[in-house]
């Protein structure tokens, strides 16, 4: 993941300031930010053994586009090719689920989440939200 983006607080998971100290939202100490947990797809991290399991964590956003979005998605669509207005909202979504899934790893005590699996779905409401969610197992690595 991209450093110092999105950095959450471990316990509420509200976005932080870089360099602070406590979350402004709940007053928790902020020891580690979430951009030091290391997310991975595989079930292992070359050149580290897990240690420690700690469990299933999820991170779920749902996402939908206002009344222009929709508007210009639209007019893109009946042109035909990629519907820009969508990317850059499902990508902010993505990266949003992801940095919800280290912060509950984190608040485990974990240092890393394996097996990471990102998934898309619709909740077919008409209203055209889209739910990304991303799921891990957060573990305690340490070099082999």
């Amino acid at each position: 993941m991209v450093g110092g983006a999105g950095l959450r607080c471990p316990k509420c998971g509200s976005e932080v300031v870089e360099g602070a100290k406590f979350c402004a939202n709940c007053g928790a100490p902020i020891s580690q930010l979430t951009s030091e947990v290391l997310v991975v797809t595989t079930p292992t991290v070359p050149g580290y053994r897990i240690k420690r399991v700690l469990g299933v964590v999820t991170g779920i956003t749902p996402r939908t586009r206002g009344v222009l979005g929709r508007f210009v998605a639209g007019i893109q669509s009946m042109l035909g090719g990629e519907v820009t207005a969508f990317t850059t909202e499902l990508e902010k979504a993505r990266e949003e689920a992801i940095n919800r899934m280290k912060s509950k790893a984190l608040a485990l005590g974990a240092n890393a989440v394996v097996g990471v699996d990102v998934e898309t779905s619709d909740l077919g409401l008409g209203a055209g939200v889209v739910v990304i969610s991303a799921t891990g197992t957060a573990v305690i690595v340490e070099p082999e």
